[in-house]
């Protein structure tokens, strides 16, 4: 995690410049949206008078159908540009604050979590029908090796009106930040620590449904406030309460403190998988105010600094354990 006044002298030595070159993109592509936004408008307006002239239905249709194929030809270049800002944006200055927080781990913007990395975890069973993520940063914490991404999985869920007229949604499994690390002990089943939102929902009767999620046995533990927070459920108890030390505990409660979202892990195998509810898009540009902003750039150095607070808190690199 870069210090905040290490990262001030980043923004005003190397981030400044950059984020100040690329706001002439961003303000034309503001530039763009408004002009698109008056397009639409005027074609509306232009279509609704040519209709009031009782013209021939051909040129209606070859008049609306003129006008679609011109918005969706603007909204496709607008896109572009973009797109384009973005990517410029990743590659500058996203990357340099990866770089300045270990020059050793390596950013990969348009790559993510592998799908047999986020099945393994086991933390979301739910099948999904589309799978996107973005902003990969592979690397190593003194001896701790990692992998973290941007994550977005969703499923189809398909529905029928009163007509019996057929729609499509498309449902969020999980948005947010995904992390594994090696945990340094091969484990002989699996521990899952999850939202405990029954509880917090429905009280004492929460716990009671605790007990049906199918995820293995319910494990109770002798921490109270850990148990406000978190469910634990294991295939094995005994391996479940020799992962989760008092001091895990604790560092898990600090975690979810820290960060916003709901926060879920997994032990499976030898890693530990951690989960990071966040609705918001990451790591990316605004475009309808300033790029020039120091507390986004902070904001972006904390979200990366996760991988090394989680890394510290669960005392990863201590090596109390010895794989077999």
């Amino acid at each position: 995690m870069i210090p905040e006044p290490e990262l001030k002298t980043l923004f005003e030595t190397h981030l400044k410049d950059k984020l100040t070159a690329l706001e002439t993109t961003r303000k034309n592509i503001l530039k763009r949206y408004v002009i698109g936004f008056l397009l639409v408008v005027a074609l509306a307006i232009a279509n609704y008078l040519l209709v009031n002239q009782n013209p021939p239905d051909y040129v209606i249709v070859i008049s609306v159908g003129l006008s679609a194929i011109g918005g969706f030809y603007y909204l496709y270049k607008t896109s572009q540009h973009k797109f384009n800002y973005i990517l410029s944006f990743k590659s500058t200055v996203v990357a340099e604050i990866v770089k300045q927080i270990d020059p050793g781990w390596q950013y990969v913007y348009d790559s993510c979590i592998s799908e047999n990395n986020y099945r393994q975890s086991g933390l979301f069973p739910h099948q999904y029908d589309r799978y996107n993520g973005e902003d990969f940063v592979t690397g190593q914490i003194e001896k701790t090796d990692f992998q973290f991404s941007e994550l977005h999985t969703q499923y189809k869920q398909v529905t029928y009106g009163a007509k019996g007229r057929r729609q499509e949604h498309w449902v969020t499994i999980f948005k947010g930040l995904f992390m594994h690390a090696d945990f340094n002990k091969n484990f002989s089943g699996t521990t899952f620590v999850l939202p405990d939102t029954a509880e917090r929902l429905f009280g004492s009767f929460g716990q009671s449904l605790q007990k049906l999620s199918g995820r293995g046995e319910l494990v109770k533990l002798e921490n109270p406030e850990f148990e406000k927070l978190f469910v634990v459920y294991s295939s094995d108890q005994v391996e479940s309460r020799y992962i989760l030390t008092p001091t895990i505990m604790e560092a898990m409660v600090n975690i979810y403190q820290r960060f916003n979202g709901e926060i879920y892990f997994s032990f499976v195998g030898s890693r530990v998988y951690f989960a990071n509810s966040i609705s918001k898009a990451l790591f990316e540009p605004h475009v309808f105010r300033s790029g020039v902003n120091f507390e986004d750039v902070k904001e972006m150095s904390d979200l990366f600094g996760m991988i090394s607070v989680l890394v510290q808190e669960l005392n990863l690199n201590t090596r109390i354990w010895t794989k077999k």
